[in-house]
């Protein structure tokens, strides 16, 4: 599997620092709730066991979530785009290989939230009936013509322009 993703597109390496940020404030905040509960528990007349157990739950999955996942989904996510179709590789557990005909896409669209923006990336979300299929964390540029290509191979028309 890793030769064919080998020969496919990648993400931009900074979806894995915009990935991070993410993670860590995400984790921060239910550390953080883990943390005032073990401290108004005891004034409360709570026990403080399960605020310890979220607590080190909760430093775990930054550990997880933060530090190792977004490598390894950085590594093992890759996408071709022909004439045809469009075909997308992902996951390092559960892999996935998704072949998404032209035929079948009705929409592709073009995502930047605040921290995509920061890093100057995007996401395109190419959208079927069944499914809205994410390719994470190109370039800006990358991702406008990416969405163009595959706009004009599934014959979508732009209302944009």
């Amino acid at each position: 599997m890793n030769d064919r993703l080998a020969s496919m597109r990648r993400c931009h390496p900074d979806s894995i620092k915009a990935s991070r940020i993410a993670g860590s404030l995400f984790w921060a905040v239910l550390i953080a709730l883990s943390v005032a509960y073990i401290f108004f528990a005891p004034i409360k007349g709570w026990t403080v066991l399960p605020g310890w157990i979220g607590l080190g739950l909760f430093i775990l999955a930054l550990i997880w979530f933060t530090w190792i996942e977004p490598v390894l989904s950085y590594r093992m996510f890759g996408f071709k785009v022909t004439e045809e179709e469009l075909e997308l590789r992902s996951g390092w557990l559960w892999l996935s290989d998704t072949i998404v005909p032209m035929t079948r896409v009705q929409h592709v669209e073009l995502e930047r939230g605040p921290l995509l923006r920061r890093f100057g990336l995007a996401e395109v979300k190419v959208v079927t009936a069944a499914k809205t299929h994410v390719i994470k964390a190109l370039e800006s540029n990358e991702a406008e013509e990416l969405k163009k290509q595959i706009g004009e191979l599934a014959k979508v028309v732009d209302h944009d322009e």
